[in-house]
């Protein structure tokens, strides 16, 4: 689960992930990225920024390690959307997560995982790209394979 989700994605994750899941618009996109440990600001800085291009206008930086390049999942790569209404709420999944031989240039240590959504994955940009939720994801590179493990629950859950 999340460790924090961004003030911008309080109770939109669901639809965000749904409009992804749903094909709408057609360019949607969940984005993993990955922050570089060093420079790192704090989950409280960090939960108040509203897009991708502020959340890394500070200090934090998204890794730039070799091998290490954003996922991006679209509606095939997404399980759909169904609300549990045994336990009145509702978990979103993604698959787990794998960057190939990444090493240990470029930015370094990793420290957090964020899940994001982009409109238009054609002709957006950062400054268009909505941070949802931050994980807390510390690796340091090794040259070998990283795998984000996704909890067996998801990444979210709203109740």
């Amino acid at each position: 689960m999340a460790n924090q989700v961004f003030n911008i994605g309080l109770g939109r994750a669901v639809e965000l992930y749904q409009r992804v899941d749903g094909n709408d618009p057609a360019n949607a996109a969940l984005i993993i990225l990955l922050l570089a440990a060093s420079g790192i600001e704090s989950d409280a800085t960090l939960k108040d920024v509203d897009t991708v291009t502020a959340l890394v206008a500070g200090t934090t930086n998204e890794a730039t390690n070799t091998g290490y390049a954003r996922k991006v999942l679209t509606d095939a790569d997404l399980t759909a959307f169904t609300p549990d209404d045994t336990n009145d709420r509702a978990d979103l999944d993604i698959p787990d997560q794998t960057w190939t031989s990444v090493s240990n240039d470029g930015t370094g240590a990793i420290s957090d995982l964020v899940v994001a959504y982009d409109s238009d994955t054609t002709g957006g940009t950062d400054a268009n790209i909505v941070p949802l939720t931050l994980h807390d994801f510390s690796v340091t590179p090794d040259g070998s394979n990283i795998v984000a493990q996704i909890s067996s629950a998801g990444f979210f859950r709203a109740s």
